[in-house]
């Protein structure tokens, strides 16, 4: 295949070189065309747990393929090896690829190791991947912005839902009740705190929200509620999840297209 004929392609395999490359969420066939370029002609490829395995059978045969994937405990601990190894193998004038599920630089942590490479004086190329944010609710038939539900969406982890009465989260519950779309990334754990929260805060209880759940893979469930209704009695869904909430979601039933597994709760 042919990409942007007749137009300069950027030269790969810099020596010493690290691309930060994003992977995009669940299907494979989302990396970028740049991504896979930087993926195939890797010396050295470290990815991590969330991205689709297939895209592995791109690395070359003779390249060195190493699961950074973080355990639960000790993160920054885990993220300071990453580094680590990012910078030795650029120090030995391999061209490395940081494969990294969705973009790397949306609570991807891409940027910590962007600066850790700044200090060690190590080249680097940055590769946007598609965000699961946007991509998952699109898988689920839901679009972030609608020109008739909503002008402006926020994406937020749910990682800082110990949190819930900071100024962020604050923001996100006021753009739900000004009409706009929140996408929370990594929260089903917390998902009854949040919902309770943004009710609180005199969202609407019949405000819908969709769980997506291995958004983009061929497994791909959705769950659709509302504030009032959505952590009742939920079973969590093994796998990442992406939660959105917001008007946008009542477009889910007429435009879903991909979906295998899809239930909707009753209202209350």
């Amino acid at each position: 295949m042919q990409i942007r004929q007749g137009a300069a392609i950027k030269e790969m395999k810099v020596p010493g070189t690290v691309y930060i490359v994003g992977a995009g969420p669940g299907d494979p066939e989302l990396i970028t065309v740049r991504g896979l370029t930087c993926l195939r002609e890797a010396d050295v490829v470290l990815h991590d747990r969330l991205i689709d395995r297939r895209l592995l059978e791109e690395v070359r045969p003779n390249a060195e393929v190493i699961d950074v994937g973080k355990q639960p405990g000790n993160e920054d601990e885990q993220q300071d090896h990453i580094h680590r190894l990012l910078i030795e193998r650029a120090q030995l004038g391999k061209t490395v690829c940081r494969l990294k599920g969705g973009d790397p630089f949306v609570f991807g942590r891409g940027a910590e190791e962007a600066e850790a490479l700044v200090a060690a004086g190590i080249p680097f190329e940055v590769v946007p991947g598609v965000t699961s944010a946007i991509a998952v609710p699109a898988y689920a038939g839901i679009p972030v912005t609608h020109r008739r539900h909503a002008h402006s969406f926020m994406v937020i982890t749910g990682s800082r839902s110990h949190d819930l009465q900071s100024g962020e989260w604050a923001a996100a519950r006021s753009l739900v009740k000004a009409g706009g779309t929140v996408v929370v990334l990594m929260g089903l754990a917390q998902l009854p705190s949040i919902v309770e929260s943004f009710v609180a805060d005199d969202c609407a209880a019949s405000t819908p929200v969709a769980i997506v759940a291995n958004g983009a893979r061929p497994h791909q469930e959705t769950l659709i509620g509302t504030l009032g209704n959505i952590a009742h009695d939920l079973i969590p869904p093994q796998g990442p999840a992406t939660i959105v909430i917001g008007d946008v979601v009542s477009l889910h039933q007429k435009i879903r297209w991909f979906d295998i597994s899809y239930k909707k709760l009753p209202s209350t």
